[in-house]
């Protein structure tokens, strides 16, 4: 799913699936027939609804799905921020439409905390500071407990970077909604992905509303975001005489002595992915463990407590993951080096293995083409150094995505996948409980089995980070994001063919 910036937005507005022209108070409706739909389903009708709405369209979203569900027997009220004489045409046909039975109310003291606010007070139109009165409006809402549903984005968020080229690289968060669901439009938007304002977007719900796909598809956007069509078409299939040579053999050299952990949950993701043959390269004073844990695991042995020597025979594997709990020493830093030098395949690179780069930049050039990086933020900053905002993040991670001819995985909330060419994917699965111990480290195996298994590094990258994602969104359904761990996450892999 392609992601359009501001302008792009405008542009897509004007047409429908059918590629015709759509008069915008038409497009209002068919987008608050989906939004109505969504509540509908998704909220107790004893909730009473308060919705919030502005002058321009976001708000006329927000009146016509008052309207819709009112009719469908919800306990709607109107806080109207602006008058008719401030509205735009379609926000004022759509509060002409309003059954009388809806009443408005002028102050927020007159709903309880069972209220769900409807944010429809800014849509994707905002530029610049919030202004009165909608900058005292969404100060309000977000001193109350009441739950939030924001339309399209929260308001007060730009479409775009939380960073805007002319703001002097200061962002006001205190004027965003604090939303805990956005039902975004169509596709979400980038500032929603981002760490800076992402927080504010809460769970997004992306809503279909029939934009014309060719034009979205064709516009020139450098982002993506990761949803189950991508994956679907992805997918690789396993036949019924295919036997285990075929699917590829994956090396993990990773652990080292009181470290095994990190090499055993990358082994166990790794044999999650469907490849034929996984083969882990430890100390030999931990052999006993992974053979009980994964006996079908092939064991390569290093005469040291750390990796000290490559395994032999290397060129027989077809992908090579590396870095979790290897330490830093400087005999694995030049095993390390040899690895980079003599692999003829692109290599999993994490944890360690990305610190011992960062530590000699000179071991940067040596990454084989079309490799895997996959730093989480400090791990980033070490290799890049410091950034200032999201927009001087995203040219650092471009510019080494670009020097090394390597994938950069940045691990995150919305994990973002960066290319050599400037294209960015953001992932839609995962959660706040998957930021513990050793869920890079399944990440890692799970990736490297991939690209053994046949995806491109580019395919690999995208459907590992995906299915990582949502195993950690199952082990949140059962455990909750406080008590799961990072070995729940092997338990709940599924990659599906």
């Amino acid at each position: 799913m392609k992601i359009l910036i501001k302008e792009q937005i405008k542009e897509a507005d004007r047409y429908t699936i059918e590629n015709e022209p759509i008069a915008s108070v038409d497009l209002m409706e068919r987008a608050a027939e989906a939004i109505a739909g969504w509540i509908d389903e998704n909220v107790d009708k004893q909730s009473p609804l308060l919705f919030v709405t502005g002058k321009g369209n976001n708000g006329g979203d927000g009146l016509a799905v008052a309207r819709i569900l009112n009719q469908k027997g919800f306990d709607c009220s109107i806080y109207a921020a602006y008058g008719k004489d401030f509205q735009n045409e379609e926000c004022r046909i759509n509060m002409e439409r309003l059954p009388a039975e809806i009443p408005f109310i002028n102050s927020f003291k007159e709903i309880d905390e069972r209220t769900i606010i409807i944010d429809a007070l800014l849509g994707t139109g905002i530029s610049g500071n919030v202004k009165e009165p909608a900058a005292s409006i969404i100060s309000q809402i977000n001193s109350r407990n009441n739950k939030v549903i924001s339309i399209d984005l929260p308001s007060g968020m730009s479409a775009d970077t939380p960073v805007s080229l002319h703001s002097n690289n200061e962002t006001n968060t205190s004027q965003i909604i604090k939303a805990d669901i956005t039902l975004t439009l169509e596709f979400p938007k980038l500032a929603m992905l981002l760490p800076e304002t992402g927080e504010y977007a809460g769970v997004i719900i992306t809503l279909p509303v029939g934009l014309n796909k060719t034009y979205i598809e064709q516009a020139k956007s450098p982002y993506r975001y990761i949803d189950k069509t991508l994956i679907e078409s992805l997918r690789k299939k396993r036949l019924k005489f295919d036997y285990k040579n075929i699917y590829g053999h994956a090396l993990l050299i990773c652990g080292s002595k009181n470290m095994i952990g990190a090499a055993m949950l990358a082994t166990g993701a790794a044999l999650r992915s469907g490849c034929g043959l996984v083969s882990v390269h430890i100390p030999y004073d931990e052999r006993i463990a992974f053979q009980t844990r994964f006996p079908s695991a092939i064991l390569s042995f290093d005469k040291a407590g750390y990796f000290s020597e490559l395994p032999s025979d290397i060129d027989k594997y077809n992908a090579i993951g590396t870095g979790c709990g290897s330490g830093i020493r400087l005999e694995t830093m030049k095993a390390f080096e040899t690895l980079l030098k003599s692999a003829q395949i692109p290599l999993v690179i994490d944890a360690d293995a990305l610190n011992m780069m960062a530590m000699n930049k000179e071991l940067l050039k040596y990454i084989p083409a079309n490799s895997i990086l996959t730093p989480h933020p400090g791990e980033l900053k070490r290799l890049t150094g410091e950034w200032n905002s999201e927009e001087n993040k995203h040219r650092k991670v471009i510019s080494l995505s670009s020097a090394t001819k390597s994938i950069i995985v940045v691990k995150g909330a919305h994990t973002a996948i960066y290319l050599p060419d400037g294209t960015v994917y953001f992932n839609s699965t995962g959660n706040a409980g998957m930021a513990k111990g050793g869920s890079g480290d399944v990440l890692t195996g799970l990736i490297t089995g991939l690209l053994s298994r046949g995806y491109s590094s580019f395919e690999a990258a995208v459907t590992g980070v995906y299915f990582h994602g949502l195993a950690g969104d199952r082990a949140c359904e059962k455990y909750g994001s406080e008590s799961m761990n990072s070995l729940d996450l092997l338990e709940e892999i599924r990659v599906m063919t």
